[in-house]
């Protein structure tokens, strides 16, 4: 890769390898303690297949809270405590 040049997956991937020195790109990977695999790099193609990338909060089929309104009907609100009981 030269400087301001765009680099693409595979000139990423060889200097990635170069600088691990011998060690596998494998070895970048980790996993959460919910057990998701997190890769070193993500692009385009790893939202391939994915069914609901493009989904929103409150739409069909929400996925992203615990009721089709999530909150829009009940809001959070920030409250102070003070003193003691």
């Amino acid at each position: 890769m030269t400087q301001g040049s765009k680099p693409n997956l595979e000139e990423w991937r060889v200097q990635a390898e170069k600088e691990l020195r011998g060690r596998s790109l494998d070895e970048l990977t980790w996993n959460t303690p919910e057990g998701i695999a997190v890769k070193p790099l993500y692009t385009a193609e790893d939202l391939e297949g994915l069914a609901h990338h493009n989904s929103l909060p409150g739409s069909d089929p929400f996925l992203r809270g615990p009721r089709a309104t999530m909150y829009a009907g009940r809001p959070w609100t920030v409250r102070q405590y003070a003193g003691f009981s």
